[in-house]
């Protein structure tokens, strides 16, 4: 984690079919009330979708919201994605309805933190300012 300019960048994505994103938005509204800078992708993007929006916008970190179940499989593909763009300094994050037994593996396969429900909205601002980066002149 380097010290760059400006506030941290985020990408909130929904990858996959799951059609649900009030849980995203309460993210990335959360997100950018902390002062952050949030690119929300909207519904149904696809693993390749994100990982070139967070590229494009120059991203500290990907927060995926799944629901729909397919969490070990996108999140593996976003990982992967980022490994071969040479973009593995993306801090990604996740949450949504994933089983307890599922955390462990997706953090083995580079997810820095899983958010379930009940998590709370300071809670996740809170560990995103702790792990992503630090603001210039922080």
């Amino acid at each position: 984690m380097g010290v760059a300019a400006g506030p941290i960048r985020v990408v909130v994505a929904k990858p996959g079919l799951d059609g649900h994103d009030r849980g995203a938005k309460v993210i990335a509204r959360a997100l950018r009330d902390a002062g952050m800078e949030v690119i929300y992708t909207g519904l149904h993007q696809t693993p390749e979708q994100i990982v070139d929006t967070a590229i494009q916008e120059d991203a500290d970190a990907i927060g995926l919201s799944i629901l729909s179940g397919a969490h070990n499989t996108l999140f593996a593909a976003v990982i992967e994605l980022l490994r071969q763009r040479d973009a593995e300094d993306i801090v990604v994050f996740g949450g949504g309805i994933i089983p307890e037994a599922d955390i462990a593996p997706l953090k083995d396969k580079g997810v820095a933190e899983i958010f379930t429900p009940g998590a709370t909205t300071q809670a996740i601002v809170d560990w995103v300012r702790a792990n992503v980066r630090e603001p210039a002149g922080a």
